[in-house]
């Protein structure tokens, strides 16, 4: 019993390293949340509003931000798809 347990240990961990090489979803495609909060932290501004279109096959997401100094700026983050 010991030995089958440790082998299903074994196999799960050997699956964890597997999975390990493969990129993660967010460091290619990002979801609309995961946007926000990236310019959230780039401009230090506050999201006003968020919205997700399309061109063609490519999404993007364009995003509205009140800036530290007042201004209202437009971003646009292009998720590879």
């Amino acid at each position: 019993m010991e030995r089958r347990l440790a082998c299903l240990l074994f196999a799960a961990a050997l699956a964890g390293v597997a999975g390990a090489g493969e990129p993660a979803r967010a460091a290619t495609t990002p979801t609309l949340k995961e946007a926000i909060a990236r310019v959230e932290r780039e401009t230090a501004g506050k999201v006003l509003s968020a919205e997700t279109r399309r061109a063609g096959k490519q999404t993007i997401y364009r995003i509205k931000v009140l800036t530290r100094d007042g201004k209202v700026k437009i971003v646009e983050v292009v998720a590879e798809d």
